[in-house]
């Protein structure tokens, strides 16, 4: 009963998506709250409340008047739309009992989905919103009744139904909607056969399809915590098949996964919230995004291939190397094909976002469709496929939908209070308006506040908060958004409420420590290419052609240099030479201008001249590579 339920639901709210991404949404206090009470209805049939079976009915009757509430108060703004807009009326009792019904329903349905410590943030927000006021020194403010907090979040366009959650309706579900239907149609599979036929015959093959596949299902997905438990569960035993020590196994994973956040085109579904937020072109954040993210894979893929060297790793076997015609079938790739050909004709010619993904989407249902029918698969398969591809996609936007709505709510307060413009103040006097320890400081804070949140809450919570700080010294907006977002992104890799590594861990049956270390260490240039961009801000395609492939050569320079330095391996020299290299290219690549940065790729090159040198010249060549430190030496998991 509750599974047809829960596809009955989710078919709905595909409906809805599909249709307004179609012929345009319903004004703004129509379109949210409709959306909203099909997420939260859904949430609650995906996310039953647990009880044995004697507390069955009551959990039935929390699930039910939460639904009621949820409904009634979505329904009730929906249908007074207008009057809400034009009147701006002041709260009644009823309007703050439905207001207190519906936050507790979205606060609820949050918690069943992630845990605890997102809601519990929404609610430290409302409670600083009421007594705030008690607070001593410039955390103080002159508080806020029940009437105003609900005028606020309620009866108007600014609180739960403001922009995050607009975008959460229009945008942001299209995408989810393309994503899931492209990977169940075939798409995920495709994305897996080609990764292990591109990357499986190289040294470090099986971390390297890892990181191509996982990086292909995360650029669609976003959330690295689902992504590691989708594709994981094929690339993890896999690696382990292969003799990879579980924790670096899990290690890959998570990373890989991670990386597919900061990537093109849709950062984890942050790069729409951020183009609204801002006032840019989507297009903007996507170029922007691009040289950031090819630094990282340059850096993960180094890491991977000079670890597999030094450990003989094995490569793929060829009885698990898919064949090419197979990969290649027109039944496979011309869905595929099709999907992004939609997506790109859309944009190309101008229609927004939500509508280009609806011509993803028509492209790859039809496509797929067609070439089923014609290769005689049932009619009941293939609709149970769609299917499964909408309730999943349904399922994904229950997360995003009621995270971004209590972000919502978070957002207001901290609107409503001023606490964002007064931390950002603090945190720029306690660094002395330094730009350089400002940036660390909030670093700091976005990999606190981010960990255990997925990733487009996150940067919701922390681009609010601490993007003003780095604004305020005069750094250019999207790149402080971005600097903000990559830290809060990394923060389910970095110990100790490392997500990613704590799902990665259990699939590779490994104890989720050393795992986390050895994630820190293949992602440790995710940590510094922030800063780099802060540095230079062309690499975000700030200035002309000229300034961008030069801060791309700079960027290169020093995540080669960095990566390779904190993953332990000396390439070609001995450990104190080897060092002592690496740290002059890296601060090469920082200095300004060509001739540093020239200097530092030619050093970076004669040391790998060098190691090839040597390893063609002696037989026990990774033993005369260096004095490596293994990156598996801390807890390999066997």
């Amino acid at each position: 009963m509750r599974e047809r339920l829960t596809t009955a639901l989710a078919l709905v709210l595909g409906g809805f998506i599909l249709y307004t991404s179609a012929f345009g949404q319903f004004p703004s206090l129509v379109q949210r709250p409709v959306f909203l009470a099909l997420v939260l209805l859904l949430g609650l049939a995906v996310y039953p409340l647990p009880a044995g079976p004697r507390l069955r009915p009551a959990a039935l009757a929390v699930d039910a008047l939460l639904g009621a509430v949820a409904l009634a108060g979505c329904g009730y703004v929906a249908l007074n739309h207008e009057r809400i807009l034009t009147e701006l009326p002041w709260a009644t009792p009823a309007d703050m009992v439905m207001t207190a019904g519906l936050v507790a329903a979205i606060l609820e349905v949050s918690r069943r989905a992630i845990g605890w410590l997102f809601p519990s943030l929404v609610v430290v927000g409302l409670a600083y919103a009421f007594f705030g006021n008690l607070l001593p020194g410039a955390l103080a403010h002159r508080g806020f009744g029940p009437a105003f907090v609900t005028e606020t979040l309620f009866l108007g366009d600014l609180g739960v139904w403001g922009l995050l959650v607009g975008v959460a309706a229009t945008t942001i579900a299209a995408f989810v909607l393309f994503g899931s239907l492209l990977l169940h149609t075939g798409g995920g599979q495709t994305f897996i056969d080609a990764s292990v036929r591109l990357g499986g015959r190289s040294p470090g093959g099986a971390a390297k399809v890892a990181t191509v596949a996982s990086s292909l299902f995360a650029m669609v997905s976003g959330s690295a915590v689902a992504n590691v438990a989708t594709t994981g569960n094929f690339t993890i035993p896999l690696m382990k098949r292969l003799r990879y020590p579980p924790a670096l196994a899990a290690a890959v994973e998570a990373v890989a996964s991670t990386g597919g956040q900061i990537a093109p085109p849709i950062l984890g579904a942050a790069a729409f919230v951020m183009a609204e937020v801002l006032g840019e072109s989507y297009v903007r954040i996507v170029l922007a995004s691009i040289l950031p993210a090819v630094l990282f894979y340059v850096a993960v893929f180094l890491t991977v291939h000079l670890l597999a060297l030094r450990r003989g790793l094995p490569v793929v076997p060829e009885a698990d190397m898919p064949a090419w015609p197979a990969i290649l079938r027109p039944g496979r790739l011309v869905p595929i094909a099709a999907a992004l050909g939609g997506l790109f004709y859309g944009v190309l010619t101008g229609h927004s976002i939500q509508t280009s993904a609806f011509f993803g989407v028509v492209a790859v249902v039809a496509t797929f469709v067609g070439f089923s029918v014609h290769a005689g698969t049932p009619v009941r398969t293939i609709a149970a496929r769609l299917t499964g591809g909408i309730a999943d996609a349904g399922r994904g936007m229950v997360i995003i939908g009621v995270l971004l709505a209590g972000a919502q709510i978070l957002v207001a307060m901290i609107n409503m209070t001023g606490i964002g413009v007064t931390l950002a103040g603090l945190i720029v006097d306690l660094a002395g308006h330094s730009g350089l320890l400002v940036a660390a400081i909030v670093a700091a804070i976005c990999l606190i506040m981010g960990m255990g949140i997925p990733t487009t809450a996150a940067y919701v919570l922390v681009s609010s908060v601490l993007a003003p700080a780095l604004t305020e010294l005069g750094f250019q907006p999207l790149v402080a958004h971005l600097f903000v977002f990559y830290f809060a992104t990394i923060s389910v890799i970095t110990p100790p409420v490392c997500v990613a590594v704590f799902v990665a861990s259990g699939i590779a049956g490994t104890n989720w420590l050393p795992a986390a270390g050895q994630a820190v260490r293949l992602g440790a240039a995710t940590y510094v290419i922030p800063f780099v961009m802060l540095a230079y801000p062309a690499l975000a395609g700030f200035g002309n052609a000229g300034d961008v492939v030069l801060a791309a050569c700079q960027g290169l320079a020093f995540v080669l240099a960095f990566a390779t330095l904190l993953s332990g391996i000396r390439p070609a020299l001995g450990r104190t030479a080897g060092t002592a290299v690496l740290l002059a290219a890296g601060a090469l690549a920082l200095a300004p201008g060509w001739p540093s940065t020239l200097a530092a790729l030619a050093l970076l090159a004669a040391l790998l001249v060098i190691a090839r040198h040597r390893r063609d010249t002696t037989d026990d060549a990774p033993a005369h590579a260096g004095d490596m430190a293994e990156i598996t030496n801390a807890g390999d998991g066997r």
